[in-house]
């Protein structure tokens, strides 16, 4: 085998030319939340000034979120709904997902294809139609506003979920049949279990979605007793003042739940990327 030379100084290069560009990506990424951390606990005049520890850290900043929002319930409401828009999303999707990788029934695919471009429509298209729907059947200004919009599926769940279905063997639902289960016997007991990865990818990214939403919560809610988080942070900016460090202790404290789900759920978050289609294979 001919070696070329020099070959392992480029080999280096390259290598060193990536890190270099992963690590500046990984500052870009890691500045503002670095940024808002430090600024959590400094005093209001020094948020502005170009130095990123504080000079006597305000951990008082923290206490004061409590003190001006009632951010305690709303921290339970955003769990309350983020918790039941995940579930949902999480049986009815694998249950749309199944139906459509495993089951045959006339115009199948064509139905899958318009309901897979059900996602190039913006989400504000659908706000307003929305919003008059929930107004009709009497649900404005409710916790029932927020979760039965994202309660029964989406179409990039159903996708996903499809995707992942496609890939597990059919020997295993053969296997099922011989031992005469139903279709609804082999979603539950066979191929459910087998797709917990995908399953963990669906409710992260649901769980973040619902947590993170900002316009449809400030479309349907006006009392603060049900608000979610997110709507807690803009009540506390003042009209003409915002105290700049406070609000950055809030939005810590409502990141801190969403790095604490994805620091739990890595590995298998990781692991159903990769097998369910979104790994660039």
């Amino acid at each position: 085998m001919k070696v070329v030379p020099g070959w392992k100084t480029r080999a280096f290069v390259r290598a060193a030319a990536l890190y270099l560009a992963l690590i500046a990506m990984a500052w870009c990424a890691l500045l503002p939340i670095l940024w808002a951390l430090a600024g959590s606990v400094k005093k209001q005049s020094e948020v502005t000034t170009p130095t990123l520890l504080p000079r006597e850290p305000q951990w008082s900043n923290y206490r004061t979120v409590f003190q001006e929002m009632p951010f305690g319930r709303m921290f339970l409401n955003t769990v309350l709904y983020a918790g039941c828009v995940t579930a949902g999303q999480v049986f009815f999707c694998s249950l749309a997902g199944y139906a459509f990788a495993r089951l045959r029934f006339p115009g199948r695919d064509a139905l899958f294809v318009a309901y897979l471009a059900t996602l190039m429509v913006p989400l504000t298209v659908t706000v307003v139609p929305q919003f008059l729907l929930m107004r009709v059947l009497g649900l404005t200004d409710t916790p029932w506003a927020l979760i039965l919009p994202g309660l029964f599926g989406s179409a990039f769940g159903t996708y996903l979920m499809r995707q992942f279905f496609r890939t597990l063997p059919v020997e295993l639902e053969e296997a099922a049949v011989l031992d005469g289960c139903s279709p609804w016997q082999i979603y539950r007991r066979v191929l459910l279990p087998n797709a917990k990865p995908a399953v963990m990818v669906l409710a992260v990214l649901t769980w973040v979605n619902v947590w993170n939403d900002f316009l449809w919560p400030l479309v349907m809610i006006q009392r603060r007793e049900i608000s979610t988080v997110t709507l807690g942070l803009v009540w506390m900016q003042g009209q003409y003042v915002s105290d700049w460090p406070v609000l950055m202790a809030a939005s810590m404290l409502i990141l801190l739940p969403l790095v604490i789900v994805y620091a739990v759920a890595q590995k298998a978050f990781l692991r159903g990327i990769g097998m369910s289609g979104f790994g660039g294979r």
